[in-house]
Formats: C-alpha cells, sequence, structure tokens
C-alpha cells in the first residue's frame, strides 16, 4: 500500500480502538483531517467536546479562528493535515493521563511518518512540552523553530482556544507565529544533520531522539 492507503487503514484501526480508558466514555474517535500528503501538520492535545459529537479536530470556535490563521497566511484548511496526541476526548477535557497518551502514541507517530510533513506546528502548552521533551512553557518556546523528530521543522504556538480567552495579545502572538511558519514553508528544506550533533542555540530544549522520548 502507499503512504496514503496505510493511513486510511490506520483510521479504520483508530476508529476501532479499545487501548485505553477513554474508549468507554467518547462518542467519536478524532482521528485526523486534511491532506494526506501535507507539508504542514498541526497537533493539539485533545479532542473537545465538539470535536467528540463531530469526529473532526480543531471545529467551533477554536477551529475557525485556526481557518482563518491559515488563510491569512495563503492556506487553506484543507492544505494542511490537523490531528491530536489523543484521539479521544478526556472526560472534563482534562488533561490526557500518561497511559492515555502511551496508547495512542503509535497512531501519532504514523500519522508522522505517513504524511510526513516538513514542518510541524504544535498547539498550546501540553503538546508543545510533549513533543519538545521540556518543562519549558510555551511563552518562552514559541517564537523560534525547533529541528525536531526525523529532521522536521517544529514551530510552537498557543491554543487558538487561548487567543478567544486572551485576546488581543495572544492573537497578535500567534499571527507572528503563522508568519513564521510561512517563512519556514518558502524556505529550501534543510539538508540533513551532520552525524556530530552540537547543542541547539537558545532557548535550549532537549534534542529530540524518538517521538515522546
Amino acid at each position: 500500500m502507499n503512504a496514503v492507503a496505510r493511513l486510511a487503514a490506520l483510521r479504520e484501526e483508530a476508529l476501532a480502538c479499545t487501548a485505553c480508558r477513554l474508549a468507554e466514555t467518547r462518542t467519536k474517535v478524532v482521528f485526523g483531517v486534511g491532506d494526506p500528503q501535507a507539508d504542514l501538520m498541526f497537533i493539539g492535545e485533545a479532542p473537545g467536546r465538539n470535536e467528540d459529537l463531530q469526529g473532526e479536530p480543531f471545529v467551533g470556535a477554536a477551529g475557525k479562528l485556526l481557518t482563518r490563521l491559515l488563510a491569512e497566511i495563503g492556506l487553506d484548511r484543507s492544505e494542511v493535515y490537523i490531528a491530536n496526541v489523543v484521539k479521544c476526548r478526556p472526560p472534563g477535557n482534562r488533561d490526557p493521563r500518561p497511559d492515555e497518551i502511551d496508547a495512542c502514541k503509535p497512531f501519532l507517530r504514523g500519522q508522522l511518518e505517513l504524511v510526513d510533513p516538513r514542518v510541524v506546528v504544535t498547539l498550546g502548552n501540553f503538546a508543545t512540552k510533549l513533543l519538545l521533551r521540556t518543562e519549558t512553557g510555551i511563552t518562552r518556546l514559541r517564537g523560534h523553530t525547533y529541528r525536531w523528530w526525523r529532521g522536521k521543522t517544529l514551530i510552537p504556538t498557543y491554543h487558538p482556544a487561548a487567543a478567544l480567552r486572551g485576546g488581543d495579545r495572544v492573537l497578535a502572538a500567534m499571527r507572528e507565529d503563522f508568519a513564521l511558519v510561512r517563512q519556514t514553508l518558502d524556505a529550501p528544506p534543510e539538508p540533513p544533520p551532520e552525524p556530530e550533533v552540537h547543542p541547539d542555540p537558545e532557548p535550549a530544549v532537549p534534542r529530540q531522539l524518538g517521538l515522546f522520548g
């Protein structure tokens, strides 16, 4: 099977998954949506109430803001791929627990391998800290690019819901981050890293050895 067919097969596997407790309370599995060959992939924390009902990530007010920010850098939602760390809604929108993250990790790993985006944008504090394996908060991490897993470029930004709560300051920061996304996509792909790896410039984040460690 080619990558697109394998991604469709992975989705079918996720729809039937009962590997963790979230399967008992979900309405729908929220696997992912968008171009299966996208250069740009967004990763959030977990589905919320609207996503759980519709089976699609980033719908409702937060999704509309994400779509608007994409349009401002000349991209349509259909041209990117959007997913979450876990595919089922945690009750009460609590943070996913470690065992739930571990149970869902093969699905996110598969999405990243099969879509194979050049640029990954983490939406919010939870996804950013998990994927960069750091305790540094999103406020310090955003505004920069990070060489990440398998040579991909990771760009952290706020969750759209934070911009809806935080007003103009957070929204302006997200616009800066999306401009950085556009700039990174327009730049020529970076060559593979040399075998001898030196520490990253500030802000320092642990070098990625693999997805989630």
